[in-house]
């Protein structure tokens, strides 16, 4: 595939997800604006009024009716993108499982907020977890090259003929929604090459071949239907794999299930989301020269969980410590148990340890997370560990 090298921009993350849609220039946009994610509908909608795209750009009145217009116009054969965060999110909440179960590849960026209560727009992960279980193919991107770059392999993943669901972007509110970073960018022409033309699977307006969309199913058929929606996941696993491939090829940039940083031979492993990889990748070299052997992953795929890589990266490791910003309020952080699952058939399983941190914008420094990795290499950690809590 030709390329142009362009040079490099200052942008923020939502910025940068606008910019990338502009590229892609989708068929219908649904906006409805809550912080932190405000930003990506906003640039995109001077975009639509500028002429610069031709999507149908719909302002609707709530979360809810921006994804039951999603599904709608996706059914009918439009690629369709939204975006939205936190309390919008969770208003969308009754149309997640419908969406995913109808096989409309939609493509939503999440910039991910704390879920009220108490009110707090700051980030966290409350919102991406509580809607992991919809049926949502969800990336994370620890910086906005990656927020960037998501958004242009996102419809890749969506709309392969084996997939066919949604897929969720998520992006740290703030901290890569509203911060300016350095970012190149792809030539235009070439993104419009490699996410290519939307082929919809029995588009609702094909009345040559008329097909029912939303249709009830009885105890008979839900549970197979259910069945399908697991293998069309397993199936995004080895399409994800295979898109990354053509993306490096494409820009030389490099994603896998798991981003890994110094894991080869360490033998105290991290596994963190989003925008504390980069904190943690620091907090690495840092130990590094302090001659203990640390290592850092981040599953860049989260839903389809990406089991396998990340058992392949535990394997041989003395402790895992596992940092969820989010917790299951009587329980642990969401992914702790997800990591000990995946650990579960090594022939020697690490200790595993799970810190909560960042909860509701709470600082997330290279002090804390060297504190918290310290603390299971001398075997002074407990089995959950709340990371930087200010009492």
């Amino acid at each position: 595939m030709a390329k142009k090298k362009l040079e490099d921009i200052a942008i923020n993350g939502d910025g940068a997800v606008a910019y990338a849609w502009k590229q892609i220039d989708p068929d219908v946009c649904a906006a409805y604006p809550i912080t932190p994610q405000t930003i990506i509908v906003e640039d995109f909608s001077k975009f639509v009024a500028n002429g610069e795209v031709k999507t149908e750009y719909v302002c609707v009145e709530s979360e809810h009716s921006a994804l039951t217009l999603c599904a709608a116009s996706c059914s009918a054969g439009a690629r369709t993108f939204t975006a939205t965060a936190s309390q919008g999110l969770a208003y969308m909440w009754e149309m997640l499982p419908i969406t995913s179960a109808m096989r409309v590849p939609v493509v939503m960026a999440v910039a991910n907020r704390a879920v009220s209560g108490p009110i707090n727009i700051n980030n966290d992960h409350g919102d991406a977890m509580a809607a992991r279980d919809t049926g949502w193919i969800q990336m994370f991107a620890d910086n906005v090259q990656s927020a960037y770059d998501n958004a242009i392999i996102a419809p890749r993943i969506a709309e392969h003929p084996d997939v066919q669901l949604p897929i969720i972007t998520n992006l740290d509110g703030f901290i890569l929604t509203h911060a300016v970073e350095r970012m190149t960018p792809i030539d235009t022409e070439d993104v419009k090459k490699f996410v290519g033309e939307f082929e919809p699977v029995c588009p609702l307006l094909d009345y040559k071949h008329p097909t029912s969309h939303g249709m009830l199913d009885g105890p008979d058929f839900y549970y197979a239907h259910k069945h399908q929606q697991v293998e069309a996941m397993d199936k995004a696993l080895e399409v994800s794999e295979q898109v990354f491939k053509e993306f490096k090829k494409l820009t030389g940039r490099e994603y896998h299930l798991v981003d890994e940083y110094r894991c080869d031979d360490a033998e105290y492993v991290a596994i963190i989301l989003g925008s504390s990889y980069g904190t943690m990748q620091e907090t690495v070299d840092q130990m590094r020269e302090a001659g203990i052997k640390v290592g850092a992953a981040m599953p860049h795929i989260y839903r389809p969980w990406p089991e396998k890589e990340l058992a392949r990266i535990m394997k041989g490791k003395k402790a895992v410590a596992i940092f969820d910003k989010h917790v299951s309020l009587g329980a642990y952080g969401p992914m702790y148990s997800e990591v000990v699952a995946a650990a579960a058939d090594l022939e020697k399983m690490p200790k595993m340890y799970n810190f909560i941190y960042g909860i509701g914008g709470a600082d997330t420094s290279v002090s804390i997370l060297k504190g918290a990795m310290e603390s299971i290499v001398k075997g002074t950690a407990d089995k959950i560990n709340y990371a930087g809590m200010k009492l």
